[in-house]
């Protein structure tokens, strides 16, 4: 969840997605409340045409009213309907449709109603009934009438449900509307992004040097920068190498010299001097190596295995020709990693040369991709059939300058720089027992790229 609250698709949806409902939700309440007054009104407007029929139909015969002509409705005329009229006066019975049947409305005289008056009352067969009355004298007479004109209210309920029903509906399909919008929106407008993502995506594993293609104008000075920090980082390692190289040449000519002198003379300082210039020489090679490996591992660059690792087989089989080593390789072609080809040949190198030595008779070399890694990465499997080492000597061999046996030749720095190029380029070396081929398996742990 935290990882979906950092996503800029889901905080524009949701901020989007939150507008939205409340745009849609004030709308809906207006819409509704304005179809609401007008229903209520134009029931009202209806009642009050009815009572000015009524009056305009209505005379006075011997004192007694009575209408020139039936109010023009059929649903006065059937019991019940939810439609109703009466007339009033306070000193004689009610007159009423016979839509009222045995039953009539309290005209309230305690209430004046020269002008409408309009209320709700509880009317026949429990219905809710919305009231117009109005007090009208007639030119024959004197006495005042309460004419009433009555209509059920279910009906008002029935079309404003009916309203708010089509206002749910209509909103609901705009709002998946505008929202399915904003989605294909955010997705065209982020489309960019990704192409910046996949731009380094593709620098980072060996495929292009810098971001390149068109990009919107927002995004062109991030383009800039991001290109022209890769091109400073360039610059930069370059002229560490530089001055590392330097400096590294510099220091080895004083000490070939003190070397030279020491050999010349007999004693112990002279044999101590001997022993430690050479150890300074190892460092210096070392330090060398990593930090041209420091430069070398960096984004765009990708070594195809096959090519190195066969160069490198016929080398080794040439150096160790009077052991007569066979070595195999089994590496599917297209595989690389993402490595310069000098990093990649100095740790195969390394781990190759190594194997050799120990080796009996047989060396072994494979790779294949990782499954269920974070990120594509490779493991390059170097086997041999000698006699292995311990977990306690596996720990041991990666120190500088640490050889598990003087009597084979080398510096005891090969393991160590291995794993220093290896970590650096974001990988790994592990040490085990070959389950092949009974010896030392040393598998390299390197990022995939693509060529």
């Amino acid at each position: 969840m935290r990882r979906l609250n950092r996503s800029l698709t889901f905080r524009l949806l949701m901020t989007a997605s939150l507008w939205l409902a409340a745009a849609l939700t004030v709308s809906g309440f207006v819409l509704a409340a304005a179809f609401r007054d007008y229903v209520v009104a134009d029931f009202d407007a209806r009642l009050s045409l009815i009572i000015e029929h009524m009056v305009g139909v209505s005379e006075l015969d011997d004192g007694l009213l009575r209408f020139t002509r039936p109010v023009a409705d059929q649903r006065f005329s059937e019991p019940y309907s939810g439609l109703y009229w009466q007339v009033s006066t306070e000193d004689m019975p009610p007159f009423r449709s016979r839509s009222m049947w045995d039953q009539a409305l309290d005209p309230h005289w305690d209430i004046p109603a020269f002008t409408s008056r309009v209320y709700e009352t509880p009317g026949p067969d429990g219905q809710m009934l919305r009231v117009m009355a109005r007090d009208v004298v007639l030119p024959e007479g004197d006495s005042v009438f309460r004419y009433m004109v009555a209509g059920n209210t279910a009906q008002i309920r029935t079309d404003i449900d009916a309203f708010d029903r089509l206002v749910v509906r209509a909103m609901g399909f705009l709002g998946l509307g505008l929202i399915l919008t904003v989605l294909a929106q955010v997705w065209i407008g982020l489309r960019p992004l990704k192409a910046v993502r996949i731009g380094l995506s593709r620098i980072r594993s060996g495929r292009a040097q810098r971001l390149e293609g068109k990009f919107p104008t927002e995004l062109e000075p991030l383009v800039e920068e991001v290109n022209a920090l890769i091109a400073r980082n360039e610059r930069v390692v370059d002229r560490a190498r530089t001055h590392v190289g330097n400096l590294a040449h510099a220091l080895k000519t004083p000490l070939s010299v003190l070397s030279n002198e020491a050999r010349g003379t007999d004693g112990r300082l002279a044999d101590l001097v001997i022993a430690q210039t050479g150890e300074m020489g190892l460092h210096i090679d070392h330090h060398l190596k990593r930090a041209r490996t420091a430069g070398g591992g960096g984004v765009g660059v990708a070594t195809e295995l096959t090519g190195p690792v066969h160069d490198l087989t016929r080398a080794m089989t040439k150096i160790h020709r009077e052991r007569n080593i066979e070595i195999i390789v089994d590496i599917p072609p297209g595989l690389a990693c993402r490595s310069d080809v000098q990093d990649l040949t100095e740790m195969v190198g390394n781990l190759l040369d190594n194997a050799c030595k120990w080796a009996n008779s047989e060396v072994r070399v494979s790779a294949h991709l990782l499954k269920g890694m974070d990120r594509p990465m490779l493991e390059i499997q170097v086997e041999d059939d000698g006699p292995g080492i311990t977990p306690q000597e596996a720990d041991a061999v990666f120190e500088r300058g640490n050889r598990l046996d003087e009597a084979v030749p080398g510096s005891g720095l090969g393991l160590a720089i291995v794993r220093d190029i290896a970590e650096l380029s974001g990988g790994n070396v592990v040490l085990a027992r070959s389950a092949l081929l009974g010896g030392l398996k040393a598998s390299l742990i390197m990022p995939a790229a693509q060529i």
